[in-house]
């Protein structure tokens, strides 16, 4: 990461994933929390242990306590066998509480009790279990609010209350979107094991200038979706999901004559092939994906572009 902001949030982890210390990450939906709790963990001395993430939205209320702490064998209707919760499964390691802002109240009273003996029982059972984890808390909304809307236990509050690290938006780091691609297109293209695609420089300054409401993980995705459909190959806007392409298809006009007059650095390394698909590529975006107008400024044909392109495609 690039920008001051993570930077700094980067400096804070090193200096407290060693110590067992609470820490509550704020920030909206898809902007890397559970990434920054897993660096925690990674640097912390339970790195050998278990991560353990529960994403509290996504848990029924009926089931979250069972969910958490586990339940014994007919313990209610269904529960056919012991079954062992998120906590007992974080021991040695990293409970990490995603959304923790909407765990049932009732829930939130049993969860206290436990960070605050380290000890709980499964539902239908009678003996006390010891686990020692660190607790790692997200949330989208500061919990202050929510204590004061009635949502969440003050007391629970209180006692997580620890280092709390801000993470803003992704449109608010523009500095990190190209490390993020760079980081995804090698990342991704090794998962599905394919040769990794090439970014275009309009194709870069679209994903550098979209808004990604849905943030980091919108960015990822859409990288992954390009290194399946591209792989090795150049990625161009109009191989973009649908809302950057007409994202940049609104700003066309202001790219192409900010970038009328510049000029491409072409080495005498390359291969012939290669210095011709720069020309052409820059002459396309020069005239905002328009063939036609980019075979004009090139003095050809617009067979001859479509051939290219068809080349490349």
């Amino acid at each position: 990461m690039r920008s001051a902001a993570m930077r700094e949030i980067d400096r804070v982890i090193r200096a407290v994933a060693g110590k067992d210390v609470g820490i509550t990450i704020i920030g909206e939906s898809g902007t890397g929390k559970e990434i920054l709790a897993r660096r925690v963990h990674d640097l912390s001395h339970r790195r050998a242990g278990p991560f353990v993430p529960i994403n509290c939205a996504a848990i029924p209320e009926s089931l979250f306590e069972s969910e958490l702490f586990g339940h014994e064998r007919g313990a209610f209707t269904g529960a056919s066998e012991r079954s062992r919760g998120k906590v007992e499964a974080s021991g040695g390691g990293t409970l990490f509480l995603d959304e923790i802002g909407e765990m049932p109240l009732n829930v939130q009273a049993k969860l206290l009790r436990f960070l605050e003996n380290r000890k709980f029982m499964r539902v239908g059972g009678s003996t006390k279990i010891s686990v020692d984890a660190r607790l790692i808390c997200a949330t989208l909304r500061p919990l202050d609010e929510e204590v004061k809307a009635g949502r969440f236990r003050a007391d629970l509050y209180y006692r997580i209350q620890g280092v709390t690290l801000q993470l803003a938006g992704l449109r608010e780091r523009q500095a990190d979107i190209a490390p993020l691609i760079h980081q995804f297109l090698a990342e991704l293209s090794a998962r599905h094991s394919v040769r990794p695609p090439k970014m275009t420089r309009a194709a870069m300054a679209a994903l550098r200038s979209y808004s990604w409401p849905g943030n980091v993980r919108e960015l990822r995705n859409v990288i992954e979706l390009v290194c399946l459909l591209r792989p090795g190959k150049q990625i161009r806007v109009a191989d973009l999901a649908p809302a950057l392409r007409q994202h940049a298809a609104n700003d066309a006009g202001g790219v192409a004559s900010a970038t009328a007059g510049e000029s491409i650095e072409i080495s005498l390394n390359d291969k012939l092939p290669d210095i011709l698909q720069q020309v052409m590529q820059a002459a396309l975006e020069l005239e905002g994906g328009n063939r036609s107008r980019a075979a004009r400024r090139l003095g050809i044909s617009l067979r001859t572009v479509q051939r290219h392109l068809a080349r490349l495609a």
